[in-house]
């Protein structure tokens, strides 16, 4: 994917990547959507779903950090 051609973009940072633009996107998204979520599941389900969809940016974040990374 490094190579791919004379149009393919140099991938400077986890933030060029498209996955992780989406990543981020629906992290985004599921956090304002658990914002109605029933008041007696704030720190059991709604905390386990925003702690899962930050987990997808910071692991794409944290194979880009490896020495094949991105």
């Amino acid at each position: 994917m490094k190579n791919e051609g004379r149009n393919a973009k140099r991938i400077n940072s986890v933030r060029d990547l498209e996955v992780y633009k989406l990543a981020f996107e629906s992290a985004m998204e599921i956090f304002e959507i658990s914002k109605s979520f029933p008041r007696e599941e704030q720190y059991s389900l709604t905390d386990q779903v925003r702690r899962s969809s930050r987990s997808v940016c910071a692991n794409l974040a944290e194979g880009c950090l490896r020495p094949r990374g991105c």
